[in-house]
């Protein structure tokens, strides 16, 4: 079952420059979304608006984002999602840019993972430096590749240098969610927003809503419309209709970009804590497996590579004990919510991915 988007491809700017569509995010008048946009050849991202088929840059003077064309003059501009958020990379560091007061939040998560994580599981940024407005914090790079570009198909590396950096991530994983904290990094940790299975499946199910409403005058997604709202409510009965695993720490965004893995014996490297909260393991370790298996049948890894990959994931989830309902569970909420995407084909390729669970299970 396919899905007509509304966002193509590519799309053409009145210069006639070719653009292709990175990420899209729908806005709230059905038929208008913001795009993350990129041309061959051309350093960095920009951002765009598409108004009922019409394509037109953005400026970097966003309204959202003051601090964005200052801070964007210091690097290339990485990461773009207008009015919202802006990643710049500049030498030794990263710029992360937010609309005013957006950093306080984020920083204090940073300051909390200093406390909670263990330098000797994991290599955090340091914070450098941040803005009096509260809109810029910028951080330390780490050296090293990521596990995504490990995995890429044109990647050099050889497998096997691939599989000692993914057993990398996996001991310092199970070492730090299974890790004794003390009084400080108890209090840290008791400190983060709780993120119930009650609040995935209602998260889930708002997006849903929210896809519905922007594609509720289109009669030929009638059809979608109906599996759409089937896929919800199996994705919520068995978030909710399952006993929960106890809760932990958790990245809440995790997947292969946000791991970095040096050389030597320089512990493995993790990015970005704006969302970490108590969740269950499964939530993180299923995150991090649905976006293999999406490059897997993107054909952006190697079916080799992703058995690997894959194989180390469901032995951390074994060692951590997470019940494989749980992990099942949140895998089928995070494809409901990759089938939510504007991105052109995602709707077909998650639907049918959740078909195929369904059918095995």
């Amino acid at each position: 079952m396919d899905w007509p988007s509304a966002v193509p491809a590519s799309a053409d700017d009145d210069t006639g420059t070719s653009w292709l569509v990175q990420r899209a995010w729908p806005e709230k008048t059905p038929g208008e979304f913001v795009l993350e946009v990129r041309t061959p050849g051309v350093p960095g991202v920009r951002g765009a608006y598409l108004r009922h088929g019409q394509f037109e840059l953005i400026p970097l003077e966003d309204p959202g984002l003051p601090a964005l064309r200052g801070e964007a003059q210091q690097g290339e501009l990485i990461s773009y999602w207008p009015y919202h958020q802006a990643v710049v990379r500049a030498e030794g560091r990263y710029i992360k840019i937010f609309g005013p007061g957006g950093a306080v939040v984020p920083a204090e998560r940073c300051a909390q993972m200093e406390v909670l994580l263990d330098a000797g599981n994991f290599t955090t940024p340091t914070i450098l430096r941040q803005s009096s407005q509260a809109d810029v914090i910028v951080f330390s790079a780490i050296p090293g590749p990521t596990l995504n570009e490990l995995g890429r198909v044109e990647a050099a590396v050889c497998d096997e240098a691939f599989a000692r950096a993914w057993e990398k991530w996996s001991r310092a994983w199970v070492a730090e969610l299974n890790g004794s904290h003390g009084p400080a990094a108890r209090g840290a940790l008791d400190s983060l927003p709780l993120r119930s299975a009650e609040w995935e499946a209602t998260k889930v199910c708002r997006r849903v809503d929210d896809w519905l409403r922007h594609n509720e005058n289109v009669p030929e997604l009638s059809s979608q419309r109906a599996v759409l709202r089937a896929a919800a409510e199996h994705v919520a009965m068995n978030l909710i209709g399952t006993a929960p695993d106890p809760v932990v720490w958790a990245h809440g965004d995790l997947y292969d970009r946000q791991i970095i893995v040096p050389d030597g014996d320089i512990p493995p490297g993790l990015l970005d804590f704006d969302s970490t909260a108590r969740h269950e393991a499964a939530r993180d370790l299923a995150g991090l497996d649905v976006h293999l298996e999406l490059h897997l049948r993107n054909n952006r890894m190697t079916p080799a590579r992703y058995l690997t990959a894959h194989t180390q994931v469901l032995a951390v989830a074994e060692e951590l004990r997470v019940s494989p309902a749980r992990f099942d569970a949140y895998s089928d909420a995070i494809w409901l919510r990759l089938a939510l995407s504007p991105l052109p084909g995602r709707f077909s390729l998650a639907i049918g991915v959740l078909a195929e669970r369904a059918e095995r299970s």
